[in-house]
């Protein structure tokens, strides 16, 4: 269970994780070792599970947002190593399973739709058990985000 005091410090980390422990120690008025002790707490249950920064895609080139639905052949293929195989493309930035019909739904990243259309088909259309993929482009984001609601 999480007191009051640690999910005060989650909401402060996840606006800006590289607030110094000092300011935390102010927002939520304890001492910066009690902050510090609650946080190598938190990352021990594995409620915080990590650091990472957030690139502007622009200037990587790759501000091509795309869904991709790829239906497999659950019954005669290893659907875990599907799975296993997207995660491995580097455009690809989410792999989520889902229900419905047998597959897949990834989030990619490519510079422009000719670089999409050369991920699904040489290198997604390939995966063993792959039986077709339906694709939406996304014309533009409103909101995206990692954060998870914290009440």
């Amino acid at each position: 269970m999480i007191d009051k005091k640690s999910m005060q410090i989650l909401k402060i980390l996840q606006d800006k994780a590289r607030i110094p422990n000092v300011e935390v120690s102010r927002q939520v008025n304890l001492a910066p070792s009690a902050v510090l002790e609650r946080v190598r707490k938190l990352e021990k249950q594995g409620i915080i599970d990590g650091y990472e920064v957030r690139l502007n895609p622009e200037k990587f080139n790759c501000s091509q947002v795309s869904f991709i639905t790829i239906k497999i052949d659950s019954a005669n293929s290893n659907t875990e190593q599907i799975g296993h195989d997207l995660a491995a493309l580097p455009e690809i930035q989410e792999v989520h399973f889902i229900a419905g019909e047998d597959g897949y739904l990834v989030k990619a990243r490519t510079a422009n739709t000719k670089d999409l259309g050369q991920l699904i088909i040489q290198k997604i259309s390939v995966i063993d058990g792959v039986i077709s993929t339906s694709t939406s482009t996304v014309l533009d984001t409103i909101k995206e985000t990692s954060r998870i609601s914290i009440r």
